[in-house]
């Protein structure tokens, strides 16, 4: 049996061997009451290993709908595995308030109960979303990043009906209610805006990150779907009181519902609203007032209110749970900077030749990092570098003696990949490195290619992690056309399990002296198994660490790679250039595609200088920095991007003296002149200020008149924001860096909650600039002066207090 091999279809994955086992079923969220098992179910696997907890199993009992209330369906599912009901109730801390609940009620007992698995409930409830691969793998978001629920409810004929999005924590408890709403009636599609936990941007070696780690984990959301009686009653009184048709008994029903709302417990009313309900019952009978006046006390600004925060629910159905993994801060919002070690500081001497870095010298890249607002610092390999086969400048098969080879071959009689190259410094250098990098709130990603050069320990320790040739040589690394001499690949099939123990002593070797992050060389042409393997091991011990996915491959190896544990990924965004390209990726990333694959933005690469950037020159890295920075959560700098090296070599799509080969010595006073240093700042400093850009789930795509212009917005709700305003950003950029464009933006006010009925005020972010918008706008940008608008909407809402 190959345990290896990637399946997408759920039930082809249990016939394969892997044996699943999903979390009980909770609908009141109180899994302690109910002598459930607090936390989450382990899944188990054929190896004896776990999956990672952003792999959820698949059970049958997942898809019920529920008709019972909440503690029968958890007794239910109890007494369905063979466990006694707890006799003691164990008191939890009260959780922190989350501004989105609107109400926390307990469920009322229901007219029909579902017996078997695929029974429908009083309501029905269908397509509930997101849902990755039919929920064998959970849904994922950063911590306080706000994401959208969806699914279709109805009921026979023309029965009105209402929803709810039940959030839980990893512990069971309910920690909002919120009203869904209508996105298509035609459909019968309702969504809602949900946040698990709050927006954080502490690190993990900070002393406060011990309470976010809390709100980690596995959270569930389930549909709650209902019969709405009061606003279906209201529709036809209304009508029926107007033309004098059945009235008596219309406002009789209508009192009798009042009177049974307010006495109904899961309305969770409090004295006032009780009160407010049947005064308005004992009113409507009052049969000296006319029939109109009669029915104004049911139907008013308080009575509307409360059917829109403690609705009357009958028939009240719930979905089964639906996990999300909320992951930790930087997970989907961060900023990477990359620089190689050996390049920072390093100097001609007398003699002209090339003086190297190290670790004492490479500060510097940290402080400009931190200096340029970005968060996360990311090095190439920094282990001993191959003799042998050692590549020259821009991948000359013949390396001078002062050639310093590629870092990407891995591997001397000096060690592999657990041992710092001396050229560098030592271990303890690079501890101090990290410190460093921590004390400026920095977090250190370090690339991980499991690959080796000729010279690796490896290779004579373990010839069988090698593959050989009839004649008894390995076989260097090839990607026809290209060939890399000074690399060996990896054979994962003769010792997988052994490979994978070594690569996880070696991650947690890096962990302790202060790395945080792995971006990973070419996951995809490793097995998918073997990342869910080591992601789970490791994470197991360090929940803390994140790992980047450097995959430029198809789409379902790159799919099939974020089940398997990578956080983030590469993605083609460098070759989206065009406006029908880009707003189809940006809808691609900010989509569905999000809550498993984030998507990060990357202009430039060690690996990659498009066509685009090389002749587009200071204008073209100014208009794909602001596109990278806000059209993706997470995005990233390759240093010397400030610089405009922009000089491609002749036979591939990357630098020419590129960096991979050799030490680069730079004139960083350049910097400030060119000026691609203070828009880098500028637009970090956006992203930190403003809550629109954290979330893969936010994005709008706007019209515009020129095929040369995009614009798109970005908005988090109130709710979501520490101020309790709306944040509003609204981003134009002209694709072209040679000429000015001019277009006609059109809003979509009323979609995006602004002023429909007069112009409000737009602030540009870059500039200061303040402009007056409404419906449709026009904009004229120029790469000589700016080339993108970044405003923001001054809506005039008053901060919560």
């Amino acid at each position: 049996m190959d345990n290896r091999a990637t399946i997408h279809n759920p039930q082809r994955l249990c016939d394969n061997g892997t044996n699943f086992v999903h979390p009980a079923l909770n609908s009141c969220g109180n899994e302690e009451a109910c002598g459930l098992p607090t936390g989450n179910a382990s899944t188990m696997w054929t190896i004896g290993k776990e999956f990672p907890p952003f792999v959820q199993a698949r059970n049958l009992s997942r898809e019920k709908l529920h008709t019972m209330t909440g503690m029968e369906a958890q007794h239910n599912e109890t007494e369905a595995a063979g466990k006694p009901a707890a006799k003691k109730t164990t008191r939890t801390r009260k959780p922190r308030a989350s501004k989105q609940a609107t109400f926390i009620a307990e469920a009322p007992a229901m007219p029909i109960a579902i017996k078997e698995p695929g029974q429908f409930g009083r309501v029905n409830i269908l397509n509930c979303q997101p849902s990755v691969e039919d929920d064998v793998y959970a849904a994922r978001v950063e911590i306080g990043e706000q994401f959208t629920v969806s699914a279709q409810v109805f009921m026979e004929g023309r029965t009105k009906v209402g929803a709810t999005a039940v959030l839980k924590n990893p512990r069971g408890r309910i920690m909002a209610r919120v009203p869904m709403t209508v996105e298509n009636a035609g459909l019968d599609l309702y969504t809602a805006k949900l946040q698990a936990g709050e927006h954080s941007t502490l690190n993990p070696w900070d002393a406060e990150f011990a309470e976010v780690k809390k709100q980690l984990g596995n959270w569930r959301v389930a549909i709650e779907g209902w019969e709405d009686t009061y606003g279906a009653w209201l529709h036809d009184a209304r009508i029926k009181v107007d033309v004098l048709s059945d009235v008596e008994n219309t406002l009789t029903s209508g009192s009798e519902l009042l009177t049974r709302w307010a006495s109904t417990r899961d309305a969770n009313l409090n004295a006032e609203q009780r009160k407010t309900l049947r005064e308005a019952a004992k009113s409507m009978m009052d049969t000296s007032l006319d029939a109109k006046s009669r029915l104004t006390f049911a139907d008013n600004a308080d009575i509307e209110a409360l059917h829109e925060t403690n609705p009357l629910r009958d028939g009240l159905t719930s979905s089964g749970d639906h996990v999300f993994h909320v992951e930790r801060p930087k997970s989907s919002f961060s900023a990477w900077y990359q620089f190689f070690p050996r390049s920072e500081g390093a100097y001609l001497d007398d003699n002209g030749k090339k003086v190297q870095g190290n670790f004492h010298t490479a500060v510097s890249g940290l402080e400009r990092a931190k200096a340029e607002g970005f968060n996360i610092v990311y090095l190439p390999p920094i282990f001993p570098i191959g003799v042998t086969n050692r590549k020259g400048p821009d991948g000359a098969l013949n390396a001078g003696p002062d050639d310093p080879g590629s870092p990407f071959g891995i591997g001397s009689e000096l060690g592999g990949h657990d041992t710092v190259d001396p050229l560098l410094g030592t271990m303890d250098d690079f501890k101090a490195f990290c410190q460093r990098a921590h004390e400026l709130n920095l977090e250190v990603a370090l690339d991980f290619a499991l690959q080796c050069s000729p010279d690796h320990p490896w290779v004579k320790e373990h010839p069988n992690w090698f593959r050989t040739k009839p004649d008894g040589s390995i076989a260097y690394a090839e990607n026809p056309p290209k060939k890399y001499q000074d690399i060996y690949p990896i054979d994962f099939d003769n010792d997988l399990e052994g490979i994978e123990r070594e690569v996880e002593r070696i991650m947690n070797l890096w962990i302790d002296a202060g790395v945080t992050i792995f971006r990973v060389d070419n996951p995809h042409t490793k097995p998918v198994r073997f990342w869910q393997d080591v992601i789970a091991a490791v994470t197991k011990k360090h929940p803390e660490v994140l790992f980047l996915a450097e995959a430029f491959t198809r789409p379902a190896m790159v799919r099939a790679l974020s089940y398997a544990g990578f956080t983030q990924s590469h993605c083609y965004f460098p070759w989206r250039n065009t406006k029908p390209q880009l707003e189809e990726f940006l809808q691609e990333t900010n989509g569905k595609g999000g809550y498993y694959q984030h998507n990060t933005f990357w202009p430039t690469t060690p690996d990659i200088l498009t066509a685009y950037v090389r002749d587009g020159g200071v204008a073209a890295h100014a208009i794909r920095a602001v596109l990278a920075a806000l059209g993706s959560p997470s995005w990233g700098i390759y240093n010397g991007y400030e610089l405009i090296e922009n000089r491609q070599r002749a036979d591939a799509e990357e630098q020419s003296s590129n960096e991979k080969f050799e030490i680069k010595v730079r004139d960083w006073s350049a910097a400030n002149r060119i000026g691609i240093s203070k828009l880098l700042t500028s637009l970090n400093e956006i992203r930190s200020k403003h809550a629109a850009t954290t979330s893969y789930h936010n994005l709008t795509i706007l019209p515009s008149a020129n095929e040369n212009i995009i614009a798109f917005a970005r908005q988090t709700e109130g709710r979501f924001t520490k101020d309790g305003r709306t944040d509003t950003l609204i981003v134009v950029v002209n694709l072209d860096p040679y000429n000015e464009q001019q277009s006609s933006i059109h809003v979509d006010a009323k979609a995006l909650g602004l002023p429909t009925e007069h112009p409000y005020r737009v602030k540009d972010q870059l500039t200061g600039r303040e402009y007056d918008w409404s419906w449709d706008n026009f904009v004229s940008l120029a790469p000589w002066a700016d080339v993108a608008h970044v405003f923001h909407v001054e809506t005039g809402e008053q901060p919560l207090d």
